[in-house]
């Protein structure tokens, strides 16, 4: 399987916001404007995605359907709370175990810090690595058979530049 693990683009300012709750944070102009140069660079690079999860914050939602939108996808983002910025890696694991005979590729959208503590444990067995991953970044991991723990490797990670500039 491959798992794509993509953070949100850039977000209004937290401190600046007239949102009440974080997860209500909507992509900033900028944000939008970035998320679409990255999802061509996606598309560019001849990526595929049977399945789509988000975070339901609304900056997640936002830059998954950015992505649904340029690739053309039928299918629509599946969202989930283990996908939130403090989420638990583990019960994430469990759940995508659950979905693995619907997908091969499998695009995750979300936040920090959980996007990096996943990719870690599923690259190490533990979830602190010294990953840095931007925001509009992707991580491309290649899992032989999915568990809590060591059983992916690294294909690349790519910075919101280096996909914007795909063409």
């Amino acid at each position: 399987m491959e798992f794509y693990f993509l953070r949100h683009a850039i977000a209004t300012d937290r401190d600046a916001s007239p949102y009440e709750n974080d997860s209500e944070r909507p992509l900033s102009k900028e944000g939008v404007k970035r998320m679409q140069r990255i999802a061509r660079g996606m598309h560019s690079l001849g990526l595929s995605f049977d399945l789509v999860f988000s975070s339901p914050y609304l900056r997640a939602r936002e830059s998954a359907e950015l992505v649904v939108r340029e690739f053309g996808l039928k299918s629509s983002v599946r969202f989930t709370l283990l996908l939130e910025p403090l989420a638990n890696s583990r019960q994430l694991v469990d759940q995508l175990k659950k979905r693995k005979g619907e997908a091969q590729s499998v695009l995750l959208v979300g936040h920090e810090p959980s996007m990096t503590s996943l990719i870690s444990l599923l690259l190490s067995g533990e979830e602190n690595l010294m990953i840095t991953m931007k925001k509009g970044g992707l991580c491309k991991l290649r899992v032989g058979h999915l568990r809590k723990g060591k059983c992916a490797s690294l294909e690349w990670l790519l910075t919101p530049r280096q996909l914007s500039r795909i063409e």
